[in-house]
């Protein structure tokens, strides 16, 4: 009897392991765009844009090696508008002695599909994502006998098990890593390359017309759209960051430019973690690149650290600590997401410029992400659920199994350290040193009190005092709380005066 192979729509990889065996004579593959998946959060236009596009690719890729297929569209009047529906609907016109999957990305959708064999009484073979190089009964093997689960010693793990940048006694250059090296400023001249860009096709383009019809509503702005679609074009997209870019990512990784939404990262996490690169493929190209002397150390293992390490390490953590993790809120924060991370509508131009280039592309690079966005969600004490589902929502990369560590973890550090040891909060002097921001800004980061200071240097210290029984014991952030203290009693009142007449002013 035949099998139904079912791919996901972020499963896009010839080598997925649900097309193992499949009898292309018998076997039908399903595929489908379905309004459920696109609209559980109201996905940013041009990562549902990217995502059917890229799907229906993968599609005439599979037919073309000669599989067995079924693709439902979005406008397909038949369509069941949800994965299941339209999983019974196949079940309905043909005969299966067993579904076949690949292991999903995210843990609602575990659930159901483990609620199928008795839904649909037949077997549910669900199959290990090799598109990872851990996999989660490893990482829970590493976990094992820690106490404290930190990403430097298990990419130190990984290096050495993929024999990654390593000597026969140890690793390259000496160090496991060169962190230090990476977070110079942005300095006058920089000259960026311009992104890789692809032109929409026939496909594409289909697929661009009928969004309005289904996600007009949702967030972002869908023109200008160029990414890859295809795996050739990711293939590309790889090639011209490390021949163009990874050079000095290393230096600038964390600089910040007002109207640089690029800078010099490779922005292919949409491509990695939809299935149009794999994370082997981009390891070695950026490893030959240092070997043939195009690319420093310090910016090839920064970018293979992000990868190999920083990548499978939220992934293990997402799937060794769900369900529970998505209702971790360390420090009990409440407060409502303000309206400016939808419209950027605010004097804050650190704020306002990363909501903007956000909404254009459904991209930030990570420091924009941590340290102005997430850096102003933590110390404003807003809810973790409320952030979480508006990162979720924006980025084209974002999937929950990467989004929830990240932002839980990293950003909001609402596990309370499982992810990571202290919190990132930080004032505008960070803002400043990294990036151009603060110069066309309408508040003053040198001020530190008043309607024109920096909301951030008045928010950071709040955050502190308001969550001090917690965080004073953590050596990390210790000093800090001295230092508050020296503090005169006019300097403490003006810090909680300025930040409640602020917080007020934003709550929707």
């Amino acid at each position: 009897m035949p099998a139904l192979r079912i791919i996901l729509g972020d499963q896009l990889s010839p080598s997925l392991t649900a097309l193992d065996g499949c009898d292309k004579d018998n076997d039908l593959i399903l595929m489908c765009e379905v309004q459920g998946e696109a609209s559980y959060v109201k996905h940013h236009k041009k990562k549902i844009a990217f995502l059917f596009s890229a799907m229906r690719h993968f599609k005439e890729t599979l037919v073309e090696n000669g599989y067995r297929l079924r693709y439902t569209k979005l406008d397909d009047p038949l369509n069941a508008r949800s994965l299941a529906g339209e999983a019974a609907r196949c079940l309905d016109e043909f005969s299966f002695d067993r579904i076949v999957v690949t292991h999903p990305g995210e843990f609602r959708v575990l659930v159901e599909i483990q609620s199928w064999e008795e839904k649909f009484a037949l077997p549910v073979e669900i199959r290990a994502d090799n598109r990872f190089l851990c996999s989660p009964e490893e990482f829970e093997q590493w976990a094992e006998q820690r106490k404290q689960l930190r990403m430097e010693y298990f990419y130190r793990h990984m290096r050495q098990r993929y024999s990654v940048l390593m000597n026969p006694d140890g690793p390259v250059g000496g160090k496991w890593n060169y962190d230090a090296e990476n977070r110079k400023p942005p300095k006058e001249g920089l000259d960026i390359p311009r992104p890789y860009q692809s032109q929409p096709d026939d496909i594409t383009n289909d697929v661009l017309n009928i969004m309005a019809d289904f996600f007009d509503d949702h967030f972002g702005e869908l023109e200008g759209f160029h990414y890859a679609v295809t795996h050739a074009q990711a293939k590309v997209a790889l090639s011209s960051f490390i021949d163009q870019r990874l050079p000095q990512f290393g230096d600038y990784q964390d600089a910040m430019i007002e109207g640089e939404a690029w800078m010099f990262h490779a922005h292919i996490g949409l491509y990695l973690n939809c299935g149009l690169l794999l994370p082997m493929e981009c390891i070695e190209a950026a490893e030959k690149a240092y070997d043939q002397g195009k690319a420093p150390l310090n910016a090839v293992e920064g970018f293979i650290r992000q990868i190999l390490g920083w990548r499978e390490f939220v992934r293990g953590i997402y799937w060794l600590k769900m369900p529970d993790y998505a209702d971790q809120n360390y420090f009990d924060a409440n407060r409502p997401l303000p309206d400016f991370y939808w419209t950027a509508e605010t004097q804050m131009n650190c704020l306002r410029q990363c909501v903007l280039e956000t909404k254009a592309n459904a991209y930030a690079h990570h420091i924009q992400r941590l340290m102005v966005l997430g850096n102003f969600a933590l110390i404003a004490g807003l809810s973790p659920k409320d952030v979480n589902e508006w990162f979720l929502v924006v980025y084209a990369d974002a999937y929950e199994w990467v989004e929830l560590p990240n932002v839980s973890g990293m950003v909001l550090f609402a596990d309370g350290g499982i992810l990571a040891s202290k919190p990132y909060a930080a004032g505008g002097s960070y803002i400043n040193k990294m990036s151009n921001y603060c110069t066309s800004c309408r508040y003053k980061v040198a001020k530190k009190n008043g309607p024109d200071a920096c909301p951030f240097n008045y928010l950071y210290w709040d955050f502190l005092v308001r969550n001090r029984e917690k965080l004073a014991p953590n050596p990390r952030i210790g000093m800090m709380y001295r230092t508050y203290d020296r503090m005169g009693k006019d300097k403490k009142q003006a810090i909680g005066e300025d930040t409640h007449r602020f917080l007020k002013s934003i709550t929707p």
